[in-house]
C-alpha cells in the first residue's frame, strides 16, 4: 500500500541524562552543527551526512565526528531537521478516551516499546469528537510524525482511507470490514458472545445490554450479544448509551426503577460498567441475589467490588505492542500486504455473575 508520505523515515533521538535535567539544559550552551564541524576538523556537510547516518564519509572522518559530538554534548535541532529531510522520530497516539482503562494500558504499551526505540509519542484525546479527531490529525501532519496508532470515531470509521493521510496509519480497538488498512482488534463479536452464554448457563434470560451507541466496538459486541440471545430463542433488550460513567449511570438507573428489573445486566465497556455500578449502589437491589452484572475491562476495581465482576479481560497491553510493532513495520515497508491483527479476550468469572 503506497502513502503520499511514503518516503517518512524515523530516526533515532539522542540520549538524555537520567539526572538532574533540569539543571542540565540549564547550563549546557547552545553548541551549532558548525562548532562540531570545527572541533573535528571536517567540513559541516560531513558532519550532517555523518549524523544521518549516511555511509559517504571515511570511518576516521565518522569516529571525530562522533568523537566531537560527544565532547561538545551536540544535541541536533529537531525542528529544524524535520523542516529540511521531513523526517521525525514521533509517533502520533489518538484515543478516543484517556479516562478509560484500555486506552490507558494500550498508551503505556505504546509509549514503553517508542521509548526503548528512542521515539517520543504524542498523545491526544479525541473524546469519539470528530472535530477534534480532524484537529489532532491535522497536528500530526503538521509535525511530520513517522505514522499514528488511532482509534477512529465512527464517522472517520465510516469512510476511513489510508490514502488520505500523508503518513501511515494503524488503527486500534475499531474496525469495519471492507478497510485496507493496519490494525489490532479484540473479537469483540466473540467476547460478547462468550459473555451473553455465560450469563444464560447460569440461568439469566432477561438481560439488559448497555453499549456504546457512538461506537464501532459497541456495535460489535451489540451483535455478538445479539447472536447469543437469538441462539436461545430469547428477546434482546439493549440500551444505547455515551461511554462514559455518568451517562450510563442515569441509563442504568432508568432501567433498574423498572416495575420488572432484569435478571442480569451487561455493560460493553469499562467506563459503562461504573456508570452500571454507581447506579446499583443507589437502589436496595443486591448482586447476584437479585441482579447479576458483566461487562468488559478487567480493571482493578472490578475485582476489589463485593462480590467481585465478572468481566472480559482484553489483552490490552498486548494490542498497544502489536499496534506500535504494526506501525514501524509499515513506515518501513510502505508498500506491503496490510495486516489485521484479531485478539482474544479472557473471561474472568466472579461472583457478579453467580447462577440464579
Amino acid at each position: 500500500m503506497s502513502y503520499p508520505g511514503k518516503s517518512l523515515r524515523c530516526t533515532r533521538a539522542p540520549g538524555y541524562p537520567r539526572e538532574n535535567v533540569f539543571e542540565y539544559i540549564r547550563r549546557t550552551p547552545l553548541v551549532k552543527i558548525k562548532d562540531v564541524a570545527k572541533l573535528a576538523g571536517v567540513s559541516v556537510a560531513s558532519v550532517s551526512r555523518v549524523l544521518a547516518g549516511l555511509p559517504v564519509v571515511s570511518e576516521p572522518t565518522r569516529l571525530r565526528v562522533l568523537e566531537a559530538v560527544k565532547a561538545l554534548e551536540y544535541r541536533p535541532d529537531l525542528a529544524a531537521r524535520r523542516l529540511r529531510s521531513r523526517r521525525s522520530d514521533t509517533i502520533g497516539l489518538l484515543v478516543s478516551d484517556i479516562r478509560n482503562s484500555f486506552f490507558t494500558e494500550v498508551s503505556r504499551a505504546v509509549e514503553e516499546v517508542a521509548f526503548a526505540r528512542q521515539m517520543s509519542v504524542i498523545l491526544c484525546n479525541t473524546d469519539e469528537d470528530p472535530v477534534k479527531e480532524a484537529a489532532y490529525l491535522n497536528l500530526m501532519a503538521d509535525e511530520k510524525v513517522c505514522g499514528v496508532i488511532l482509534s477512529p470515531s465512527l464517522q472517520l470509521l465510516s469512510h476511513f482511507s489510508p490514502a488520505d493521510f500523508s503518513f501511515p496509519v494503524v488503527l486500534v480497538d475499531r474496525f469495519e470490514r471492507g478497510i485496507e488498512a493496519d490494525a489490532v482488534l479484540l473479537d469483540n463479536h466473540d467476547a460478547a458472545f462468550r459473555l451473553t452464554e455465560h450469563l444464560i448457563a447460569n440461568g439469566h434470560r432477561q438481560i439488559v445490554f448497555f453499549y456504546g451507541a457512538d461506537s464501532a466496538t459497541g456495535r460489535q459486541r451489540l451483535e455478538g450479544h445479539q447472536a447469543a440471545m437469538a441462539g436461545h430463542q430469547l428477546p434482546v433488550q439493549a440500551q444505547g448509551v455515551r461511554p462514559m460513567a455518568d451517562q450510563a449511570r442515569e441509563a442504568a438507573l432508568a432501567v433498574l426503577r423498572r416495575d420488572q428489573t432484569p435478571q442480569a445486566v451487561i455493560a460493553s465497556s469499562g467506563l459503562i460498567l461504573l456508570g452500571i455500578t454507581e447506579a446499583l449502589r443507589e437502589t436496595s437491589l443486591a448482586v447476584p441475589r437479585d441482579i447479576a452484572v458483566a461487562g468488559f475491562d478487567n480493571m482493578p476495581w472490578t475485582r476489589l467490588m463485593d462480590p467481585g465482576l465478572t468481566v472480559i479481560a482484553q489483552p490490552t497491553y498486548e494490542i498497544g505492542r502489536e499496534a506500535i510493532e504494526l506501525l514501524l513495520q509499515r513506515i518501513s515497508a510502505p508498500d506491503k500486504v496490510t495486516r489485521q491483527l484479531v485478539l482474544r479476550g479472557e473471561l474472568v468469572e466472579r461472583g457478579s455473575s453467580a447462577p440464579r
